[in-house]
């Protein structure tokens, strides 16, 4: 750990700079450390910008997909991508929402998926709550209100959605009472709303017999939260949603069944269940280059293509995602589009720019870094590069006259079935 004394920050500059330098420290990239450096995947950001293209056109209709999944090994750069697509779709007017696949949020259950999506969504220039900005920005003299309503009553209709959705849209349009409308942005974000409140909203607003309904099952709303909030954000005026999901290859870690599940999610997320298509809606996942090798492959450790169909066919709470979980494994295993490894230039680049940064944020001048691509293994990889430079750095800056020489552990994903995860959600088996 390396420890110095207080420095003092005298310019905007010099703070975004450490932040950067901070982040990258860490191997975390954060907006800072992503608008300095760049970014040099030209192939995923060239689909990228065609999603975003596509998912802008009102006037064509949806296609199949409007997802795609990159790879990579640990540490080439994919959190780094995330964070750059992210703010290349913010500034092309999409809110974002970036979700890391863990414990707490497990992608075979969307209502966590989608809650995370929501605690983490950013809209430009607005630091507030996610629904509650979008509920802010919603205008109902506004064409795209006027368009959004009429969607959420005519998708209620079609049974696309529980009338909940249109009348609870129809009550924060039109009631005074501050706190039904809080708890209707509530129920939106994946909380619960009592049909009693809520029929007493539209008691107060004059339309108690304009809509009927009952309390939804749980197990329907997170389709129809995900569904309805996509609409949602083209209603309060902006483009699209983007969602990005960071270390999918953590599934590897759950129970067959629950890899089953994911699976069927990550069909959902990729565009490929329709109809239930999600438009204005756009996804782009990351996962280690190995995983399908290993977990799905007949030839792998754990054969999911063998075995996780017949598991799901198994079971009568599961059998209807059978054929899902066969698309998300097809995706997994032949449409991902894989990192492409720097060359020297690219890595040259890379290191004169963090050089750069690193001086700038401690006001040092910082030597020359390494600059060649390749390496043997895990000393190949950008990540590597930049912490050991940046390690080097703080020893030099600190112990003036010293001379590292950054000795390293490569860290390989292990996909075992983590029992921890199994038990802490077994009651949704």
């Amino acid at each position: 750990m390396i420890t110095s004394a207080k420095i003092s920050v005298n310019t905007p500059f010099q703070l975004q700079s450490r932040r950067a330098v901070e982040a990258l420290r860490s191997g975390v990239p954060n907006r800072d450390a992503v608008q300095k450096l760049g970014c040099s995947q030209p192939q995923a950001e060239a689909q990228f910008e065609n999603m975003l293209d596509e998912a802008s056109d009102t006037a064509a209709p949806p296609r199949d997909s409007l997802g795609m999944l990159v790879s990579g090994d640990f540490g080439s750069g994919k959190s780094h991508l995330l964070t750059y697509l992210e703010q290349t779709a913010l500034e092309r007017g999409f809110v974002c929402s970036k979700v890391a696949i863990s414990k707490e949020t497990p992608l075979y259950d969307l209502g966590k998926v989608y809650a995370s999506a929501i605690e983490n969504g950013r809209i430009l220039d607005r630091s507030g709550r996610f629904i509650e900005e979008l509920a802010q920005m919603m205008h109902p003299e506004s064409d795209q209100y006027a368009s959004f309503f009429h969607w959420a009553n005519t998708a209620a209709t079609d049974g696309l959605l529980n009338p909940m959705f249109p009348a609870s849209l129809l009550v924060h349009e039109r009631s005074n009472d501050l706190e039904l409308n809080a708890q209707i942005e509530s129920f939106w974000a994946g909380s619960n709303l009592r049909v009693t409140d809520l029929r007493r909203g539209l008691r107060d607003i004059g339309q108690q017999r304009t809509y009927t309904f009952r309390a939804p099952k749980a197990a329907d709303l997170p389709p129809q939260r995900l569904r309805f909030t996509a609409e949602l954000i083209k209603g309060a005026g902006y483009k699209g949603w983007v969602v990005l999901l960071d270390e999918i290859e953590l599934i590897g870690s759950y129970s067959i069944l629950q890899r089953g599940r994911s699976y069927a999610e990550i069909a959902r997320w990729m565009g490929k269940t329709q109809p239930e298509v999600y438009p204005g809606l756009v996804v782009t996942g990351t996962v280690t280059d190995d995983f399908a090798t290993v977990v799905i492959n007949p030839d792998g450790t754990k054969k999911d293509r063998d075995y996780v169909s017949a598991r799901l066919d198994a079971n009568p709470r599961y059998s209807a995602i059978s054929s899902h979980a066969d698309m998300g494994m097809n995706f997994l295993e032949y449409d991902l589009l894989p990192l492409t490894p720097p060359d020297d230039a690219d890595v040259a680049d890379t290191m004169q720019k963090l050089q750069e940064m690193y001086s700038e944020a401690y006001g040092w001048d910082a030597p020359p870094a390494q600059s060649s691509a390749g390496g043997a293994g895990f000393m190949g990889r950008m990540r590597y590069k930049v912490r050991a430079a940046i390690n080097e750095w703080d020893i030099m800056r600190i112990h003036h006259g010293s001379s590292p020489d950054t000795v390293s552990e490569e860290f390989a994903f292990e996909y075992e079935e983590n029992t921890a995860l199994e038990v802490a959600s077994k009651d949704n088996d």
